[in-house]
């Protein structure tokens, strides 16, 4: 099993503001959390990605207590700009990101929306000539945003390392970008992959998200009603594979050239993804669930997403 076809996502360790309960409805248990990443760092899982927003630092501190005095962990982490740019803040954020993960260093550093993004890539730059940022990645991006990007790395002899999307069978409109970065020696990671559980299998109109989460207002009952189908079809390929549902999404984006990122809260997950690493779906199978996600009519799309 090779785990550069996964990244290990921790958006729902956080807490507080962007953390579990108020974007999952639910409160996660440290120490389960602990449990579950020596589960799947012993499965070979080693890359894993945070973010400065997620819970508004406390999941990179989570994280950083369990990667102390570890250097077989791939770091991702990101820094979200403001609408407004502000001189510094790209650097303040990496510097406050690092102190939270223990590190002097980011394997892959995120610009997390495009905003200002050439002035944030600038300022970016030292830290990359420094090798205080391993490589550097923009996420929430259209093309022309990649290309941009490029160009003005190129000015100073660097190269674009990753670009990370929303990607999954409800928001299937990635392939010429994953296409471009495929063809220019660009990582493109996928998010979202399961749309934050709603096709992993284990939720439906009748046992939904919990009310009082963004998940739920994302993903209503009646969204879930929509993709009966397409739950159906991938509980079948679960079956015939003996995998969980919530593997036949993983194992979609990694048939398209993406890298997923897929959250983890409890060990179990951990031992879904390592069984999943042993199967890949055939063009047949990819093309019939994206014929069933086509038939529900739906583009899921977050509120911070710019496209």
């Amino acid at each position: 099993m090779s785990d550069n076809k996964i990244m290990i996502g921790t958006w729902a360790w956080g807490t507080g503001s962007n953390g579990s309960s108020m974007v999952f409805g639910n409160k996660q248990d440290p120490g389960i959390l602990k449990q579950s990443f020596e589960k799947a760092v012993g499965n070979g899982f080693t890359n894993w990605d945070t973010a400065a927003v997620y819970g508004m630092g406390t999941c990179e501190t989570l994280l950083g207590t369990l990667i102390a005095k570890r250097d077989d962990i791939f770091i991702s982490t990101k820094f979200m700009p403001d609408k407004k740019y502000r001189s510094g803040s790209l650097k303040k954020s990496f510097e406050d990101s690092m102190t939270r993960l223990g590190r002097d260093r980011a394997d892959l550093y995120w610009i997390h929306v495009p905003n200002n993004l050439a002035e944030n890539l600038n300022e970016a730059i030292p830290l990359i000539k420094d090798g205080k940022i391993g490589g550097i990645g923009v996420s929430n991006v259209s093309l022309s945003h990649i290309k941009a990007a490029e160009e003005l790395l190129a000015k100073e002899g660097l190269k674009l390392s990753a670009v990370q999307n929303h990607f999954s069978l409800l928001r299937n409109d990635q392939q010429p970008i994953i296409d471009y970065c495929s063809g220019h020696g660009i990582s493109y990671y996928a998010y979202m992959v399961l749309e934050q559980g709603a096709l992993s299998g284990h939720y439906s109109a009748a046992h939904h998200f919990p009310t009082f989460s963004m998940r739920n207002f994302a993903f209503p009952k009646s969204k879930f009603r929509k993709i009966e189908g397409l739950l159906e079809k991938i509980k079948e390929l679960a079956g015939k594979y003996n995998v969980d549902p919530s593997q036949i999404p993983i194992l979609w984006v990694i048939g398209k050239g993406a890298i997923p990122i897929v959250g983890i809260t409890k060990p179990s997950h951990a031992e879904k993804l390592a069984e999943a690493m042993k199967v890949e779906l055939t063009t047949d199978e990819i093309a019939m669930l994206e014929k069933e996600a086509a038939a529900t009519g739906i583009r899921q799309q977050g509120m911070w997403e710019p496209q």
